[in-house]
């Protein structure tokens, strides 16, 4: 049996979470392999929108397992804050939610070095969410960080008053302010206590069992594919592999046992914080889709930027994740626009290229645009592809030629039943 997996081919806020809870009765177990409390998935159902930052978006289907595996960054006081709302809806996790013994924990001192960097960074921030990612991932690399599995450990308090105290005079040199640092420290102590109570795992052993008994199994990544560490636009990229290969290593699943790619995608394009964005909208247009498509950061709240499609940064996803499937999010927002434009190549200078270069973001890049016809049909409410407007089949027919995979999902408007399969 192969592990599936299902990521993000943009820069994030690509719509993963409603996907994984569509996809769920499909499999026996969703597990996150990558990222931290800076993901926000959000799902909606029975009128009810849920956001998920640290545990998997099969959570609310009864039959599965969902896994939280090594890769992830936890962060307790957060952990403890999503499972108070899972209790307050009578969601039963009790049996259903593991956690790595190998994932690391974020610190309180974490997030106030990542406020501290981005502070000292000034205009050349990158636009952290200031939730101690970062930071944390550089302890797991400097081999100086805490794991899930100490909990368990008799001296955890003196691993975590060392970790502590090392952050401390990093703090100093900064001059970062800590008069938050004990309430934040309280609630990070109580969510210390909550994960104690949770079912922790060597996640690498029981998912290679789960594969033995041909369980059906579904990796989640978070964040998007041109945020990953190596393939993204560095700096401006978050500090893990958000890429097909990151669940190998962000598991412990070998190479071999990946299965299908389910790659995601906005119709259009959008983006939190600094970095390149070729085709970003400063007009109406780009308004338009901020408004109808509710372009705020589920995790921050901060406005997302929003642009047309682009073609050679969507190959480019999809050639170094091995897409197998696509799936196309948000077609309803486009409803609302005069024009669709999509970007099929770059023109930096005297040269024209269809691929994203390393120069992404010192060049000065014009956007070439192929302009398609537009639909004006309300789409939330239907329930069949085939009924779908013919110049929304011609848009998503032209994007499976220009990427040359199929795409297998569209998306009509956020609530699961919002979901058109293709035949």
């Amino acid at each position: 049996m192969k592990v599936d997996v299902l990521l993000g081919l943009q820069w994030g806020d690509e719509g993963k979470g409603k996907i994984v809870d569509v996809l769920t009765p499909k499999y026996d177990v969703i597990a996150r392999f990558q990222g931290g409390p800076n993901a926000g998935h959000t799902l909606e159902f029975n009128n009810i929108k849920h956001v998920l930052h640290t545990i998997p978006s099969g959570i609310f289907r009864e039959k599965a397992v969902n896994v939280i595996g090594n890769g992830v960054v936890i962060d307790p006081g957060v952990l403890e804050k999503e499972l108070k709302a899972l209790d307050n809806l009578n969601v039963d996790y009790s049996d259903t939610l593991f956690v790595s013994k190998k994932a690391h924990l974020i610190l309180p001192t974490h997030c106030l070095l990542d406020a501290a960097s981005e502070l000292a960074k000034g205009k050349d921030k990158i636009g952290s969410t200031l939730r101690g990612i970062g930071p944390t991932y550089m302890d797991k690399t400097g081999r100086n960080g805490l794991r899930v599995g100490d909990v368990l450990s008799s001296d955890f308090k003196q691993k975590y008053e060392k970790l502590k105290n090392k952050h401390l005079e990093l703090l100093a040199r900064y001059e970062m302010p800590l008069d938050d640092l004990k309430e934040r420290e309280k609630r990070w102590l109580a969510g210390i206590e909550k994960i104690r109570s949770l079912k922790l795992i060597d996640s690498e052993h029981y998912l290679n069992e789960q594969i033995k008994k041909e369980k059906r199994i579904l990796a989640e990544g978070a964040q998007g594919s041109l945020l990953d560490i190596d393939f993204g636009s560095y700096p401006f990229v978050t500090s893990s592999n958000t890429v097909c290969a990151g669940a190998c290593t962000g598991l412990g699943v070998a190479p071999n046992r990946i299965g299908e790619v389910y790659g995601i995608f906005k119709a259009y394009c959008t983006r939190v914080g600094s970095g390149p964005f070729p085709t970003e909208l400063f007009d109406e247009d780009g308004k338009i889709l901020a408004k109808q498509g509710n372009e705020f950061g589920a995790t921050t709240g901060r406005p997302r930027r929003c642009g047309w499609l682009d073609i050679p940064a969507l190959k480019y996803a999809c050639a170094i994740n091995g897409v197998t499937q696509l799936i196309m999010m948000k077609a309803d927002v486009l409803s609302f626009v005069d024009k669709i434009k999509v970007c099929t190549h770059y023109k930096i200078g005297d040269q024209v290229i269809d691929y994203m270069p390393y120069e992404v973001n010192d060049a000065e890049i014009e956007p070439v645009y192929d302009e398609l016809k537009v639909w004006d049909e309300d789409l939330t409410g239907i329930t069949d592809y085939d009924e779908v407007p013919a110049s929304l089949k011609d848009y998503v027919n032209y994007i499976e030629e220009m990427i040359e995979i199929p795409i297998k999902i569209v998306s009509v408007g956020p609530d699961r039943t919002q979901t058109l399969v293709r035949g």
